[in-house]
């Protein structure tokens, strides 16, 4: 395995912590008034955020199985970027405007922006990828993620609502 394969597997437990925080808490931070984050059941939240984490460790083993697959490198390449930006906006950004603690800051700061920096740098400097493929996966990869996770709401509120 390559050195940057393991920095990969880095990548999946970074936003299994960082889901994990949110799960725990960002339900019950949502049901306070604010223009960051529309209030959300935790049932309906727990659901997008295991599907989200799956979709992450997908793509990560995806590309360690299919390197050379474009797609696939543009895939996980905009994840790893997606989360480099979740962890500013809206995280660290809700926390300055609403002057209180948005979960998944700490882990978003901690782990997600290093480790995450470091794959995209040490592929970059490996010539595996472009800068100009690292800002257009995230930007792609970013759009569907925020996309999704409405629709995921939903499926969670649907399916996992007591009856």
């Amino acid at each position: 395995m390559q050195q940057y394969e393991y920095l990969m597997i880095f990548f999946c437990l970074a936003i299994t912590l960082h889901n994990l925080e949110e799960a725990l808490w960002l339900p019950a931070w949502s049901q306070q008034p604010s223009r960051f984050q529309k209030k959300v059941a935790a049932n309906e939240f727990h659901f997008a955020v295991i599907v989200i984490t799956g979709l992450a460790y997908l793509a990560t083993f995806s590309y360690l199985y299919f390197p050379m697959s474009n797609v696939v490198e543009w895939i996980f390449i905009g994840f790893v970027g997606s989360m480099i930006v979740n962890a500013i906006f809206p995280h660290l950004i809700a926390t300055i405007v609403m002057k209180k603690y948005a979960p998944g800051l700490l882990t978003g700061i901690i782990l997600n922006i290093p480790i995450n920096s470091l794959i995209l740098y040490k592929l970059y400097v490996i010539d595996l990828i472009s800068l100009k493929e690292i800002i257009f996966s995230t930007i792609i990869v970013g759009f569907i993620l925020i996309a999704i996770i409405p629709i995921l709401f939903k499926i969670g509120r649907k399916t996992l609502s007591v009856q």
